[in-house]
């Protein structure tokens, strides 16, 4: 029936070709269209005096050399009182070696990075000096840890995880749809809760009620009464699949986040959507909810993480220190503090203005998951490694390491 039209290719479309280079410039440059163009980065690059380059050093500057006295190094010059030893030069290199912008005054020296230089005033001059490293206490020593018991019985990944608030059991969702519920101390199954139709991505079990909660790649979010162990609430709205859930420590609230780029505020008692925070432009990997402000936090795949405002359901904060996906958070019990993962390394952070404080770096593989307890003991799994480390204020202690496997 088609013998003509054999061995011919098919006809030209122009429209889907035209479709498909935007679709591919979007795709693979969308994170570098508003990045400067180079005439203004090479403008920019000018606009700055640096101390070494010596082409300009040599057009704006003669070369002398000046000590601070006729030392007397040479016949006919006397030791006195206006030959000897004054002020040392140390202090006029340092301020002629400085980093200044063109067209600037002393009174904008603050605006060079205060991480690497710091503003020294003697007299009526000031100058830059570079800081003095900072010196780290020595970690107190801490026995290793050894492997104490391995779980088997989901069939599928287990993707998710949540301790009930007394320490006596635990639950697990798994890419087997199936949430299973385990005791803590002996590490036996006590119960197995059916119900999702995809992978289950997220569980958190309420700390009042006799509840847990639960979400998945179905787009669903379940609300389970662990008295008579069936489901009781849904929680509809959600376009995509959902990736996390998170409740809030005092009041009646649930959040979740998903591929849709979207974080929701549900009504644990009407099932209503309060909020829709929205902002991100990629999949909400992560969510966390505090009772102080801000009472928010969401990480993305578009490398932001985002501070919100749970009243106003506005956004207060974008911090976008990470270069590739933020797919992890955590809040320390204690500390007014927060960690993010992403495949670059671990990042540590302040609240309530989301103030960098620290790197943590040693995974060279994406990290899917982060914790911390009370005592600063971090615990991150990534696709290929896994780590504990022991934070001391501003101290890292790695104290395990190795290779994630079953």
């Amino acid at each position: 029936m088609f013998i003509t039209d054999q061995g011919i290719p098919p006809a030209k479309d122009d429209k889907g070709e035209i479709l498909k280079r935007r679709v591919k410039i979007i795709d693979e440059y969308k994170m570098v269209k508003d990045l400067p163009k180079e005439g203004q980065r090479k403008q920019q690059q000018q606009s700055v005096i640096k101390p070494y380059e010596t082409n300009q050093w040599q057009q704006n500057q003669e070369t002398s050399i000046q000590g601070t006295h006729p030392y007397p190094s040479g016949p006919g010059v006397q030791l006195t009182d206006g030959t000897a030893m004054q002020t040392d030069p140390s202090y006029n290199a340092s301020v002629e070696m400085a980093l200044y912008e063109q067209n600037s005054s002393m009174c904008n020296i603050k605006k060079i990075n205060k991480q690497i230089l710091a503003l020294v005033t003697i007299g009526q001059q000031q100058a830059l000096v570079p800081k003095k490293a900072q010196t780290m206490p020595k970690p107190v020593w801490h026995p290793p840890w050894k492997l104490f018991r391995v779980i088997s019985g989901h069939l599928g990944w287990v993707r998710c995880i949540a301790v009930e608030p007394g320490n006596q059991w635990f639950a697990t969702g798994a890419n087997d749809r199936m949430i299973k519920i385990w005791d803590l101390a002996s590490g036996t199954l006590k119960l197995s809760l059916t119900g999702h139709i995809s992978a289950v991505r997220g569980v958190v079990v309420s700390p009042r009620q006799p509840y847990l909660f639960s979400c998945g790649e179905d787009k669903q979010v379940k609300c389970w009464d662990l008295e008579y162990n069936k489901t009781i609430k849904h929680y509809h709205g959600h376009l995509s699949a959902v990736y996390a859930i998170d409740l809030h420590p005092t009041i009646d609230v649930l959040l979740t986040c998903g591929r849709d780029g979207t974080a929701r505020v549900w009504d644990m008692r009407t099932k209503a959507c309060i909020h829709t925070l929205t902002g991100h432009n990629n999949t909400v990997a992560d969510i966390r909810c505090q009772a102080a402000e801000p009472q928010v936090i969401t990480g993305s795949h578009d490398s932001t993480i985002r501070l919100w405002d749970l009243a106003a359901g506005k956004s207060r904060v974008t911090l976008t220190n990470h270069k590739k996906s933020v797919r992890a958070l955590t809040l320390h019990p204690k500390h007014y503090t927060f960690a993010s993962a992403s495949a670059d390394n671990i990042k540590e952070w302040k609240f309530p203005d989301g103030n960098f404080i620290q790197n943590l770096p040693g995974h060279n593989a994406i990290i899917n998951a982060l914790t911390v307890n009370s005592d600063g003991v971090l615990v991150s799994g990534g696709m290929i490694t896994y780590f504990i480390i022991i934070i001391q204020g501003l101290n890292l202690t790695v104290f395990l390491q190795g290779l994630a496997g079953p």
